[in-house]
């Protein structure tokens, strides 16, 4: 059930807010925006997640796939300027079509503990996407350091706005729409597809006439439960949580906050299907059997694929990136290409 409370509540240990740089990856170039950038959190990237892995599991490697040449590349558009001149931008790549086309449009949202990585992290899922008749979209959000929750969440409803505001820059199929998210990207992917148009999580201009409802979600070893007998998330009593960081406010001080930011809260007859991959860290998909639950209960359709030797950061690395790619373009063209 949902709660109400306020929603920005002020950290004590916030730090200065600072602006998001794209690291270019594969030719794109980093987002100009209207501040003055600062440094930002580079706790969590690719190459560190990798060298952290491969002492459990040496025999894996950063996946890389050659791009594929059908795939076109739309990068640096901004789906949202916030007050003060802030760009919120977004990365697209969808297929090279011979004729006039539009294309159901997957939403990537990164991991990194709500206050670290970034969009560049999940282009080659997003070009293999493409590939595969999808118009993929990587998108940035504000992260802990820059903006409290539930900023990141609305940023994100708001790049789902834009993708439907703005079918002639892309072609998009605004009927067929889906969240795919890794970790904290999960649990966002997860929140943003079962709050559909709720006015709590919407916020600012951008768009604001067009909904946020989606047909598919893809959690990636996103937490659905943040006051879980699983989750470990606020557990910690030596230091704070990437959660408490995020929220502004300590799990014990305000369960009815965390509360609201679970996925779990607001499962219903308008849930969409939904697809879990998981790694074999249980904590890093708290709720997600009872989500499950709900929905068979309701009758909506959900799958779970698990990958029980590797790590977190599974999707990032071979060999476990070609069966993530497999189990979700399978799932997704089960839910938005019921025909093919």
């Amino acid at each position: 059930m949902p709660f109400s409370l306020p929603f920005f509540i002020r950290s004590r240990s916030a730090r200065a807010c600072r602006t998001s740089l794209l690291p270019a990856l594969l030719g794109l170039a980093s987002p100009t925006l209207a501040q003055q950038p600062l440094p930002r959190d580079t706790s969590f990237t690719v190459h560190s997640a990798f060298v952290k892995a491969r002492k459990q599991h040496p025999a894996i490697s950063i996946a890389r796939p050659p791009v594929p040449r059908n795939v076109r590349t739309a990068a640096g558009l901004t789906y949202c300027t916030m007050p003060g001149g802030r760009a919120l931008q977004l990365d697209a790549f969808y297929p090279r079509a011979r004729r006039r086309q539009q294309f159901p449009a997957v939403l990537i949202i990164h991991g990194g503990g709500w206050r670290s990585g970034d969009r560049s992290q999940h282009v080659p899922l997003a070009q293999q996407l493409a590939a595969q008749g999808y118009v993929a979209v990587t998108a940035e959000y504000r992260l802990s350091t820059e903006a409290p929750y539930p900023a990141a969440v609305q940023d994100l409803k708001a790049a789902l706005r834009w993708l439907r505001a703005n079918p002639a820059q892309l072609p998009i199929d605004t009927t067929r729409l889906a969240v795919w998210g890794f970790s904290a990207g999960g649990q966002l992917a997860a929140l943003v597809g079962t709050t559909p148009d709720d006015p709590r999580f919407e916020a600012g201009s951008c768009y604001r006439s067009r909904s946020t409802r989606v047909q598919a979600i893809v959690d990636a070893d996103g937490i659905l439960a943040f006051i879980h007998p699983e989750s470990g998330e606020g557990d910690d009593r030596k230091s704070t949580s990437a959660a408490t960081h995020w929220f502004g406010v300590g799990k014990d001080a305000a369960p009815a906050l965390w509360q609201q930011a679970s996925a779990l809260s607001y499962i219903s007859a308008q849930t969409p299907p939904m697809l879990f991959l998981n790694s074999g860290v249980a904590r890093m998909h708290a709720g997600r059997d009872d989500v499950r639950q709900r929905l068979t209960a309701l009758g909506i359709y959900s799958e779970v694929q698990e990958f029980p030797e590797a790590p977190h950061p599974f999707p990032l690395f071979n060999p476990w990136f070609e069966p993530t790619l497999r189990y979700t373009v399978a799932f997704l063209n089960r839910v938005l290409k019921p025909g093919r």
